[in-house]
């Protein structure tokens, strides 16, 4: 981190994979600087700059933002409200030294509403809620783009999302767009995302944890869940296609009335 021409440089090797880490890393700065955004000049995703952990693994946004307030902190000793230009500062975020005792996994849960053809096997899902406890929302704005758009993944992994490999080479045989279904925009419900805002500190100062992969995993199941409870019928292979729903055979137990 450095001081030029009026603005905070922030720099280290972070990664926008379109997460929205441009806008939060720049909000974590400027909140710990006690300063505007617009006083904030982020830097990310090149080689030349401090190293950072990858985006991924649910991890981003605690362990770079951990690293920036450990870098205004040590700004604002050193130099104080009025620094001088050019004064510049190197830091490190550490995690409290008990972290291995908790866990620092976001939680959540997912409700989905379907509509199966009797006719074909179809599936429709209609609509789509996921409540979180992701810890600290940095920005909210970003934060349910974020979630609607993992349970938008979610359920393209369940209803569409199928890969097929050569049994002789082990490719992928279907590996783009042309033959890989995803879904699209008429396929995805009536879908929100709510979240119980609970800063977890035990990972580092921001309070935060990740919400990359929470929105998305959950949604399969309880797709899953719901084709059960209008079929009886548990399937246990993604896709949830109609060849198999079809083929399926009820579960003995039955389904919840």
């Amino acid at each position: 981190m450095h001081y030029r021409q009026g603005r905070y440089h922030v720099q280290l090797q972070a990664s926008d994979i379109g997460t929205g880490a441009w806008t939060i890393l720049a909000q974590i700065a400027a909140d710990a600087l006690q300063v505007g955004v617009d006083r904030i000049h982020l830097e990310i995703g090149h080689s030349d700059l401090p190293l950072a952990i990858g985006a991924g693994g649910s991890m981003g946004t605690y362990t770079w933002g951990s690293s920036i307030m450990a870098a205004a902190a040590q700004f604002t000793r050193k130099c104080g409200p009025t620094p001088p230009e050019g004064a510049r500062v190197q830091a490190r975020g550490l995690r409290p030294r008990d972290f291995r005792k908790y866990s620092r996994h976001a939680f959540g849960a997912h409700l989905a509403e379907v509509r199966v053809s009797r006719v074909t096997g179809e599936v429709r899902v209609t609509r789509l809620l996921g409540v979180y406890d992701p810890g600290r929302i940095i920005n909210p704005r970003t934060a349910n783009s974020q979630f609607i758009g993992g349970m938008t993944m979610g359920l393209s992994e369940a209803l569409h999302e199928e890969r097929y490999l050569d049994p002789r080479y082990g490719h992928v045989v279907n590996r783009d767009l042309a033959g890989s279904h995803i879904a699209a925009h008429a396929d995805v419900p009536d879908i929100h995302a709510r979240w119980i805002e609970h800063p977890d500190y035990a990972f580092g100062p921001t309070g935060a944890k990740g919400i990359g992969e929470i929105g998305i995993v959950g949604v399969p199941a309880a797709i899953g869940n719901a084709i059960y409870n209008a079929t009886g019928k548990r399937l246990r292979a993604l896709p949830f296609t109609p060849d198999r729903l079809l083929t399926a055979d009820a579960d003995p137990v039955g389904r919840t009335p």
